[in-house]
């Protein structure tokens, strides 16, 4: 059931507001004497999870007892980065999600409704995995906590991606992210139902009985007329409702549907935020289906320190580098290393332009020319590229420059889609 609900198109919900709706969704919670929530890291700082979370500690106060940042293949937060998204929540509460040694099986999903959700396009079968944290520690209910926005292996992010990648292990979330890739970003980006959400949703079937109750906590953000990023909505229930007003409202207010494509796009990726290209190339996922052929992305980069956000998947993407879909998929059958790993295969086939298009890299001192070219980029001094295209003079959208330059300008590429009509309605 839903336990609150308000947003639209034309809303802004204030941080007066959140106060009384976090309080409505709390009601779904009303018997649990020890709870665990699920935000995400600081690469969704924007969501305001982190302003959810503190109200959420101030509310439930002891009966608060872990926080677990859904984390998924992201690096752990660290004291600082705790400190700026949750700035009220005590950090002996904080705990940390283990990818490749935390996770529980619950279950396993057999090959036959893999094939049939993916049109077959793999053929596997699918581990149901969340953290062991999750059943053993004795909690009574869980608050997951999270953004939803168009994703390129989903569809639409969160809801029970945020327990199964958040919190997953390396088998499924390289499987389900696998899923994603071979079937087509294209075909799911901004879909509510897509190959990936049907297997979450069965996963969720599947492990219901055995996880803690689940109060799904779900915000929506946008753009207000000013150009301010505000929250358009907030959802909360314990069952899909939920997730399905705010994919709704998503839809309407982080797809951004050109008349015509983008010969040259900019996007910023805020140093703080962004430090890998694995987090990073959301600069092509969320604009492939906007760029022209033949055009060029350029990405600004001043942050980036690394490719992977871990030592492993760094070495697949520095021996491997961008490719196209079907070049990877090939490369997987040839190599165990990349096979064992799909989930790097994976983000390989999402942060490539596959062929339509150049991604020009400007990074600061992080990563050397010679390492953004060995991975299939192009590389353009930082400092020139900022002169240039100044972030802080540029809006978002298309801008016209002195000599007549015109450029579409992207500050976040985490808050939405950028999209041609033509690409998005031909799926």
């Amino acid at each position: 059931m839903m336990y609150a609900a308000r947003g639209s198109a034309a809303d802004e919900i204030t941080s007066a507001d959140l106060g009384g709706l976090v309080g409505e969704a709390l009601a779904g919670v009303a018997g649990a004497r020890k709870v665990i929530a699920l935000p995400p890291d600081i690469t969704r700082f924007h969501s305001r999870a982190g302003e959810i979370t503190d109200l959420i500690h101030g509310q439930l106060g002891g009966r608060l007892a872990a926080v677990l940042p859904a984390l998924g293949t992201h690096a752990p937060m660290t004291p600082a980065e705790i400190a700026t998204m949750f700035p009220r929540t005590p950090a002996s509460l904080f705990q940390v999600h283990d990818w490749r040694k935390d996770p529980l099986e619950f279950a396993r999903i057999p090959a036959s409704f893999v094939r049939e959700v993916g049109e077959g396009v793999v053929d596997y079968d699918y581990p149901v995995m969340a953290s062991r944290k999750l059943v053993e520690d004795g909690y009574d209910a869980i608050v997951s906590i999270g953004q939803v926005v168009p994703h390129e292996v989903v569809g639409m992010a969160n809801h029970a991606k945020n327990i199964f990648v958040g919190t997953g292990g390396k088998e499924s979330i390289d499987k389900s992210h696998f899923l994603g890739a071979a079937y087509g970003m294209e075909r799911m980006m901004g879909r509510a139902d897509t190959p990936v959400r049907r297997l979450f949703n069965k996963a969720l079937e599947l492990a219901g009985g055995k996880l803690p109750p689940v109060l799904w906590i779900l915000t929506v953000m946008g753009r207000s007329g000013d150009g301010r990023l505000v929250m358009k909505g907030f959802y909360a229930g314990d069952d899909n409702e939920c997730f399905e007003k705010a994919a709704a409202l998503s839809r309407l207010v982080n797809i951004d549907q050109l008349d015509s494509p983008i010969d040259k796009a900019v996007v910023w990726l805020d140093p703080s935020e962004f430090r890998s290209t694995w987090l990073g190339n959301k600069a092509v996922y969320r604009t492939r289906m906007a760029m022209a052929d033949g055009g060029e992305l350029i990405v600004m980069a001043p942050g980036l320190a690394h490719f992977g956000e871990d030592s492993g998947i760094d070495a697949l993407i520095r021996r491997y580098g961008y490719r196209p879909s079907a070049t990877i998929r090939a490369l997987v059958r040839e190599h165990e290393d990349l096979a064992s790993s799909l989930s790097a295969a994976a983000h390989l086939i999402h942060g490539s332009s596959e062929g339509r298009f150049k991604v020009t890299y400007a990074p600061g001192p992080g990563v050397s020319r010679e390492e953004i070219e060995g991975v299939g980029y192009g590389w353009a001094p930082l400092a020139e590229m900022m002169r240039r295209y100044d972030p802080e003079k540029l809006r978002l959208g298309w801008n016209e420059l002195p000599g007549g330059e015109r450029v579409f300008f992207v500050p976040n590429p985490a808050l939405g889609l950028w999209t041609t009509k033509s690409r998005f309605n031909a799926r």
